[in-house]
């Protein structure tokens, strides 16, 4: 390349990247004519804003800022940052400063004219998500100024509404510890949540300060502040706000959170009681219903609808129902003493309403014994260990097969003596089932963990009972039960049936019941053959999808050579093995006449004689001999001369009257279409075009075998349907195992790129 090429090309590739960084805006400013300017993103904001007042003949430059017009971003105005956000086409303003704007609204605040001061207080709620206006206010004491206000309750409606607001907006930006907070600002918040003549707008902020308060205060003498003042009674009357439902939930939550465990127990007794379970669950039903419907408009999941629409009320649902679950966290690890009476009694009382016996204790060893074996205790002699050794689930396992028995008699009886009147090999161990099951709740659950941040996945029908993981125990107990009985188990197959149950529980969770009922009901669903036809469509989905990436695409071609060759010889080797068919000639079917056809294994020719119906000759057996050099070509079907022949007969017969002959017609078709689609003939090298051997298969399978053999020996490409159904087979089967060692990993549409050249191949080669 010339040198004079040089300096024209570098020209171009400068000119390209400069106009990457000119972007097209329009500059407006109330009373001035607007300005189209080429905005060139490389010069520092201070120049540009410098040209535009110089435009304008706007004196002092840096008292001024450009923001965006749009008041939804979250960034308003516009740094060195923030920049690469203007696109071509947006409209800009010029504006004064944050640091000009802050000083103002501090001022105008603190010594300004009340109507004055309702306009500073409303633009500083607009501009307070802006981080820069936000550092440039608490840096001129603005957020000591609010707090102030809030203390003194000098201002009342909208304008207290807006210092809350901004209140809440300046320490969203984590500049400001909320350990800062004093307690006769929260007591001041916390008054105007207890009382709802305060009004929504003042009442919203309220508590979205104290739930930060609660979270975010690393001071625990904080945290009691709030909790003295702040109960879940004074939070219930805003759960039946629309507007307040969703803050009242997420304090609720905090309060919940950071509460030591005697206080856990007593909001969860709040929680739990009617008043408050009636409002919780018109709440979460009326999300439900929202999801719901998106989910219809969508054509998707209740689930994938609340996670597509990033529902906070069903995030803070969510966390609510984790934390109400969780409280059966201590029993599910708490582990069974066996020395402990009353786990005893218990167990006592179990056995009578089961087998309708005494509890006596006196009673005897052996009975009690054989009691507990139907029960389906693992240890006999002290049935307690059985909720020691296995913890978790511990006593939790006990407390929901108590509470089935007591308040579900008739349906733990049933379960029981179900069990009982099977074999041994297949009887279902109460017991251990409950228990198993309990722990596998749990997991389900996720019972223990906390709250996940981006969970929306909450289920109504918790919020319906006070003792939901009881409730939802005792139908899932009755659903083991069945699938049991469904697969028809044995002990060895326990593990089995478990993963079924946990399977039907999932998916029938997936679809948010919103009661127990509703549950039942899609369990009752969700069989276990239903079962096994949803994960056969899954896997079929599955395989489809992974069968269109281009990696999977370009690998069938590659092996389908492969898995053709190996069905010729499949072919082949069914012609060696040889066939027996009914004899026919060009004038129809001999009577009770049989002949048997074999390949030779060199594939030179073919072996024939007759045979009787159950013969099964070898080939040296027969005497007559067929060249496959001799071989012109093969028909099937019509163009078989015994087909074309008795075609042309039932078109000449005579019949009686014209409905039996209409009737007789259609009688006879059928036989004679499945004739036509089994039959081919083999027409030799010189040879007239009606003499020719002819064939009827017993089958599809074996028709299309020797079509494709035939095809084979002749030089021709195989055409069948069969041929086609193996093909599919051996690849799919063949690309599986290629791909066992893949299992897990997500194969991408498109190869790693290549990585460019070396500079040089000067390897530097360690000493071996």
């Amino acid at each position: 390349m010339s040198e004079s090429k040089v300096p024209g090309l570098n020209v171009r590739i400068t000119s390209k990247n400069q106009l990457e960084n000119i972007k097209k805006v329009a500059i407006t400013k109330p009373g001035q004519q607007a300005l189209f300017l080429e905005l060139d993103q490389n010069r520092p904001l201070a120049g540009i804003i410098q040209d535009i007042c110089e435009k304008w003949g706007i004196m002092q430059p840096e008292e001024y800022a450009i923001q965006f017009s749009d008041q939804n971003k979250q960034q308003i105005y516009i740094t060195e940052r923030s920049r690469l956000d203007i696109s071509n086409g947006d409209v800009l303003v010029l504006t004064p400063s944050p640091s000009k704007t802050a000083k103002e609204i501090y001022s105008t605040l603190k010594e300004g004219r009340p109507e004055d001061k309702m306009g500073a207080m409303e633009k500083m709620c607009a501009l307070s998500p802006d981080i820069t206006f936000a550092m440039e206010f608490i840096t001129n004491e603005g957020l000591d100024l609010i707090k102030q206000f809030v203390r003194d309750t000098r201002f009342h409606g909208d304008p207290m509404a807006y210092l809350l607001r901004s209140f809440v907006a300046l320490m969203e930006h984590s500049v400001v510890s909320w350990d800062t907070i004093e307690p006769e600002f929260t007591k001041k918040v916390t008054d105007y949540i207890s009382s709802p003549k305060h009004g929504n707008k003042i009442i919203q902020p309220s508590l979205e300060i104290l739930e930060s308060v609660i979270l975010y205060s690393t001071h625990l003498f904080k945290h009691k502040e709030v909790e003295q003042q702040v109960t879940p009674e004074k939070i219930l009357p805003h759960l039946n706000t629309p507007e307040l439902q969703k803050n009242a939930l997420a304090l609720l939550n905090a309060l919940f959170l950071k509460a030591n465990p005697e206080k856990k127990k007593k909001i969860n007794l709040t929680v739990q009681s009617k008043t408050f379970r009636n409002a919780l669950v018109t709440v979460s039903l009326e999300v439900w219903n929202r999801q719901w419907n998106a989910a219809n408009n969508a054509n998707q999941s209740v689930l994938n609808a609340s996670r597509s629409i990033g529902s906070e009320m069903g995030h803070q649902l969510y966390c609510l129902q984790t934390l109400m679950l969780n409280m059966y966290e201590t029993r599910m690890n708490t582990p069974a003493d066996p020395d402990d009476a009353t786990v005893q009694k218990q167990i006592d009382s179990l056995t009578k309403i089961c087998f309708d016996v005494d509890s006596d204790s006196n009673q005897a060893g052996n009975r009690r014994s054989t009691l507990y074996r139907k029960l389906g205790f693992q240890d006999q002699a002290n049935p307690a260990n059985d909720f020691s050794l296995n913890t978790p689930p511990g006593l939790l396992a006990l407390d929901n097969i108590c509470y089935f028995s007591n308040k579900y008699q008739e349906s733990c009886v049933k379960v029981v003596l179900e069990n009982c009147t099977r074999a041994d090999e297949h009887d279902c161990p109460f017991i251990k089932a409950s228990i198993m099951l309990t722990k596998t709740l749990c997991e389900i659950l996720r019972i223990g963990d906390p709250p996940q941040e981006e969970e929306t996945a909450y289920y109504p029908m918790f919020f319906s009972h006070d003792k939901p993981f009881e409730e939802f125990f005792c139908i899932c107990i009755q659903l083991l039960n069945k699938t049991w009985r469904e697969m028809r188990a044995s002990m060895e197959d326990f593990p089995k049936v478990l993963g079924v149950a946990k399977e039907q529980i999932s998916r029938a969770l997936q679809v948010q019941p919103p009661t127990f009922d509703a549950f039942r009901v899609k369990l009752n669903q969700l069989t276990y053959a239903e079962i096994l036809r949803l994960w056969e469509k899954e896997r079929k989905s599955k395989e489809e999808d992974q069968a269109q990436a281009a990696p999977i695409i370009e690998l069938r071609k590659m092996i389908t050579p492969e898995m053709t060759e190996l069905i010729r010889q499949q072919r082949l080797n069914y012609l060696i093995e040889g066939s027996k068919f009914p004899k026919y000639t060009t004038r129809g079917r001999m009577k009770e006449k049989y002949w048997q056809w074999k390949l030779t294994p060199n594939l030179k020719a073919f072996h024939y004689g007759d045979c009787g119906e159950n013969d099964q000759l070898t080939l040296e057996q027969l005497n007559n001999k067929l060249p496959v050099s001799d071989i012109k070509a093969f028909v099937t079907g019509r163009d078989c001369p015994h087909i074309k022949d008795k075609k042309e007969k039932n078109r000449t017969a005579t019949t009686g009257t014209l409905p039996k002959t209409k009737f007789k017609h259609l009688i006879q078709n059928v036989p004679e279409l499945k004739m036509t689609t089994l039959s081919f003939a083999i027409q030799l090298v010189n040879s007239e075009s009606n003499d020719m051997f002819c064939f009827v298969a017993k089958d599809d399978v074996e028709f299309d075998m020797w079509s494709d053999g035939l095809n084979v020996l002749l030089g021709n490409e195989m055409s069948s349907s069969q041929k086609e159904k193996d093909l599919k087979m051996l690849l799919d089967m063949e690309i599986r195992i290629r791909l066992l060692d893949a299992e897990g990993i997500a194969i991408p549409n498109e190869p790693p790129p290549i990585p460019p050249e070396p500079e040089n191949y000067d390897f530097n080669y360690p000493e071996l």
